[in-house]
Order: structure tokens, then sequence, then C-alpha cells
């Protein structure tokens, strides 16, 4: 019989609110830019546990992250930076947060052999879900007043800054399929994304929190009326948040899968 290997956890379910990263669109590009740099290996150990098109689990941590059993990952899907960039774990400790659910997938999947099937599955849609997360420029929390602050771009009312790039890639990407985009955005070599991948989740978290910064110049703390460029102005950012985690993904899974 196969031994569930997990992390015993002790976490407390608070609620964060709608924070969706990426929202659907963005996630399942993120799965596609995977796609296209899974080893057959990979791709074909993943079959034997997802007999289908892995992108339609791209945001099942959202849509089940309620249910009765998991609820505590709703405070996965986040987690804080320093004023250095650098990761913290203590304003979250008592709950968990996105890197620790990278940890949770990493431990598990390392000896995916060893998992009953459905804890492979279950830790597939981690890692399938929380890298895009990670990325996302609204889930690296920085020091000081929480990113949910209702605010106005270009007259359009939000429910909160955070919300804005939840969904800024239906904007960035519109009048494309999640694979059109994903080819756009797949413009590195090997060596590139040999680069992208280096490194642990902390580092990752580092590079990412340090890339994300820019979005409080652009827009600061409870800033009530958005720069009215703000989406384009988040056009590079977006694009390479999004690219990345695409390749570390693929980079995740080729590690787990590819024997």
């Amino acid at each position: 019989m196969k031994r569930f290997l997990a992390i015993t956890l002790a976490v407390i379910y608070i609620g964060i609110g709608n924070s969706y990263a990426w929202g659907k669109f963005g996630h399942d590009i993120i799965v596609e830019i995977a796609k296209r740099h899974l080893t057959e290996e990979a791709k074909a150990n993943i079959a034997k546990y997802m007999p289908y098109d892995i992108t339609t689990e791209s945001s099942w941590m959202d849509y089940h992250r309620h249910d009765k059993g998991i609820a505590y990952t709703t405070s996965w899907h986040v987690y804080n930076v320093d004023e250095n960039h650098e990761y913290d774990m203590n304003p979250r400790l008592h709950k968990g947060d996105a890197i620790l659910a990278m940890k949770v997938s990493d431990f598990n999947l390392k000896k995916y052999r060893e998992l009953s099937d459905s804890a492979v599955v279950m830790n597939l849609r981690f890692v399938l879900h929380f890298t895009g997360d990670i990325h996302c420029p609204t889930h690296s929390y920085v020091p000081g007043p929480r990113c949910f602050w209702p605010c106005e771009l270009n007259g359009k009312k939000l429910k909160s800054f955070h919300s804005l790039y939840d969904y800024i890639t239906d904007d960035l990407y519109k009048g494309m399929s999640a694979a059109e985009a994903a080819a756009k955005l797949d413009n590195c070599n090997k060596g590139e994304r040999k680069r992208i991948c280096k490194g642990d989740f902390h580092e990752w978290a580092h590079e990412i929190g340090e890339m994300n910064a820019v979005i409080y110049k652009w827009n600061p703390h409870n800033t009530k009326v958005l720069n009215p460029n703000t989406v384009e102005l988040s056009r590079d950012l977006v694009d390479r948040q999004v690219r990345n985690a695409g390749y570390r993904l693929a980079h995740l899974l080729n590690k787990y899968f590819d024997k």
C-alpha cells in the first residue's frame, strides 16, 4: 500500500477575501507555457494521474478553497516579503502562505511514487496553482497597509487594488486564447530559462517581491484614483511574471515526474 508523505501542519483557517491571483485566464496561460517545456517522460507520468489536459486544473485551488477538509488552504494563496523583499513567514505563521504551499507540494511530489493516487492529484493541484500565485503582483504582500483598498481606474470602480492584478491578464491578452498568449510570452532561450529557474523558493520570492514592488510606485498605498496608465505600465511586469511562472512550473514538474 502506498504511503502518503505529508507535512503535518497546524494551521487555522482565516478568510482573506476574494484574492484570486491572475484569474482563471492568467493561470491557464501559465500552465500552457509550462506544457511547452515538459519532457515526454514527465507528460506521460503526469497523465497517469491526470489523463486529460492539465490546464483544466489551473484554478482548481481557487474554486475549491472553501471545501470541507481543505479550507485551511484559503490563506495559502499569498505571502509576505519584508522591506528588503526577503520572504517573511512571520506575519502568516499561524495560517500558512503560498511559499509553504510550494514547500508542501515539493516535499510530497519528490517521492510521488510513494503517494496514493489521490494524494498525487492534490499535490499536483497545489503546484499547478500556487506556482502562479506566488508571481502575482498583489500576492507578495509588502510591509504597510494591505492592498484591498477600493479604488477607481479610468472611471471604473474596482472592488480593490488587489483585484486589478487578479484579472489584469484579461485586459493585456484580450482576444487571445491561453495557448496563443503562452506562445507570445514564451520568448526565452534555454539558457535564459535555466537562469530564471535557478534557486529555491525563498530566492524566487525575493526576486518576485523585488519586481512587484514597482506597482506601489505607480499607485502608492490607498491611492483612490489610480494612474490612468496603470494597465499599460504593468504590461512588462505581468509579461515577465506570467512567463517566469510558466517556466518555473515546467521546471518543477520535470523535476518530479521526469523519472
